[in-house]
C-alpha cells in the first residue's frame, strides 16, 4: 500500500526499465538458439524472470554477467528437456502465451500455471490455432484457462487470420512455426508490435513480412547473438503523462524504445496538444531509440480509435489519466482488448476515475471521459494490475488530498523502481 500526495512540479532526467516485450523475446529466442547469447540491459522484473525460470526448468543454462547482462547458452530448437515441475508464469500473460507456442512442438509433457490474475485470463486465443497445428491442450474451461497441460509433438503449418491484432498470438504461432516443415502464416487486421519480426531474422530464422501478413519457414537453425534492450515506452508513458498534467513540470526520459508499432501513445498525446519533444534519435540492436522531453501542457479532448489502438494498447490506463485533464470529452473506441488484460482495464479506469469525480461513460469497447479541472483524492484497489496502480499514482499527483494505492506490489512485474523515479522527480531530479 502506498500513499500519494499532491505534487509540485516534476523536474529532472530519468531512465525507465528495459522493454518488457523485447526482454521476453530475447530470453526465448536465445534459449532456442545454438551457442551463447548476451542480453544487455534486460528488464529484471518479475514477468521476464518468469520466462527465464521456465527455460531453466527445461535445461537452458543462464548466468548473470558482470555488468548486469543475462548470458544464455541456448539448447537449440530440439534441445529442450521435459520440465520436472509445473511451469509458473506468475502474472505474465506473455510468458504463458508464448510458451504455449514453444511447448506445442516439444516431444514431452508440460503444465503451465500462474497467479490468480493470470488464471482468469483467456488462453484460447493461442491454444485454438495451435490445436489446429496439431498440439494438444487440456485445462480448465475446455482448455481456455490456466492451469493448462500441453502434450507437444509434430506440428503442421497453417495460415491463421487473427480476429484481433495481437503480438502474443502472432509470436506464439511463429514460434510454433519454427518447428514445422513448411510455411506458417499469420495475418492480422492491424499491425501489432513487430519486435518478433525484427529479432527472429537476426537470430537466423527465415521470416517474411508482407503487409499485414507474417510468414516463417520452419527448419532454420537459430544462432546466439549479442543484443541491447532499450527502455520501455510503456513504462515511460506514466512519467510523460505525469509531466503533462502537473503544472510547471519538465521531465526528460532517456533511452526509450521508439518502435513505430509502439509509439501510439506519443501520437495520441501530441494530438491532444501535449508539449513532447523527441531528441537524440538513434538505432540500437535494430530498434529505434530516442530521448523524450515532456512539459506541462493544456490538453484537449480527442476521439481515439482505429489503427492507433494496437500501437498504444498497453498505455491506455495512462491515456485515461491524461483524458481526465483534457478540455472536453475524450472518446476511446475499438479497444475491447483492454477487457482481457491483467484486469478489465476499461472497467477499472472507469471506476477509479469516477471515484475521483471524473464523469466516465463505459462502452463495450472503450469509454467516454469528460475532462475536469481538479480531482478528488481517494483509495484505489490496483486489482493486481501494475498499469492500473501506476496510472492511479499519477492521477494522485493532481488530487485534492492524499490518495492511497492498495496492492501496489504488482508494480514490480514491470517497473520495480517506479516509486524511486517519482521521488527523484519530485525532488527536482536529485
Amino acid at each position: 500500500m502506498k500513499t500519494v500526495k499532491p505534487s509540485g512540479p516534476l523536474k529532472g532526467t530519468i531512465t525507465v526499465p528495459a522493454d518488457k516485450s523485447i526482454t521476453h523475446r530475447a530470453i526465448i529466442f536465445s534459449s532456442l538458439a545454438e551457442g551463447e547469447s548476451v542480453i544487455r540491459n534486460p528488464l529484471r522484473a518479475e514477468d521476464p524472470m518468469s520466462t527465464l525460470a521456465a527455460f531453466r526448468l527445461m535445461g537452458v543454462q543462464a548466468r548473470d554477467g558482470e555488468d548486469g547482462e543475462i548470458i544464455i547458452r541456448g539448447n537449440g530448437l530440439r534441445g529442450l528437456t521435459e520440465p520436472s515441475d509445473v511451469i509458473d508464469c506468475g502474472n505474465s500473460g506473455t510468458t504463458a502465451r508464448l510458451l504455449c507456442g514453444v511447448l506445442a512442438a516439444q516431444p514431452f509433457f508440460s503444465v503451465l500455471t500462474g497467479d490468480a490474475s493470470l488464471r482468469r485470463r483467456p488462453m484460447s486465443r493461442v491454444t485454438g490455432p495451435l490445436s489446429e497445428m496439431g498440439a494438444r491442450f487440456l485445462g480448465r474451461d475446455s482448455g481456455r484457462l490456466l492451469p493448462i497441460a500441453v502434450q507437444g509433438g509434430q506440428l503442421k503449418p497453417i495460415r491463421f487470420v487473427s480476429p484481433v491484432a495481437s503480438a502474443q498470438i502472432k509470436t506464439a504461432l511463429l514460434l510454433a512455426g519454427l518447428f514445422c516443415d513448411g510455411v506458417t502464416e499469420v495475418v492480422e487486421p492491424e499491425r501489432s508490435r513487430d519486435h518478433t519480426e525484427r529479432m527472429l531474422p537476426a537470430y537466423g530464422a527465415s521470416l517474411e513480412v508482407d503487409g499485414l501478413a507474417v510468414r516463417v519457414t520452419g527448419g532454420a537453425k537459430l544462432s546466439g547473438m549479442d543484443m541491447t534492450v532499450p527502455g520501455d515506452i510503456s513504462s515511460a508513458a506514466f512519467f510523460i503523462v505525469a509531466a503533462l498534467i502537473v503544472p510547471g513540470s519538465e521531465v526528460l526520459i532517456e533511452n526509450v524504445g521508439m518502435n513505430p508499432t509502439r509509439t501510439g501513445i506519443i501520437d495520441i498525446l501530441l494530438e491532444m496538444g501535449a508539449d513532447i519533444r523527441i531528441q537524440n534519435e538513434r538505432t540500437v540492436s535494430g530498434e529505434p531509440v530516442a530521448d523524450i522531453l515532456a512539459r506541462y501542457s493544456s490538453l484537449k479532448a480527442i476521439t481515439i480509435g482505429g489503427s492507433v489502438i494496437p500501437r498504444a494498447i498497453d498505455e491506455f490506463p495512462a491515456v485515461c489519466v491524461a483524458a481526465a485533464f483534457a478540455d472536453g470529452k475524450t472518446m476511446i473506441r475499438d479497444a475491447a482488448e483492454l477487457r482481457v488484460k491483467e484486469s478489465d482495464r476499461i472497467r477499472a479506469m472507469a471506476e477509479c476515475l469516477g471515484a475521483m469525480g471524473v464523469s466516465v461513460e463505459e462502452l463495450p469497447d472503450g469509454m467516454i471521459i469528460s475532462g475536469v479541472k481538479n480531482l478528488s483524492s481517494g483509495r484505489f484497489n490496483s486489482r493486481g494490475d501494475h498499469r492500473i496502480a501506476m496510472s492511479m499514482a499519477v492521477a494522485g499527483l493532481r488530487a485534492s488530498g492524499d490518495s492511497v494505492i492498495e496492492g501496489d506490489e504488482c508494480i514490480a512485474t514491470s517497473f520495480p523502481d517506479f516509486w524511486d523515479c517519482l521521488r527523484r522527480l519530485q525532488g527536482g531530479g536529485n
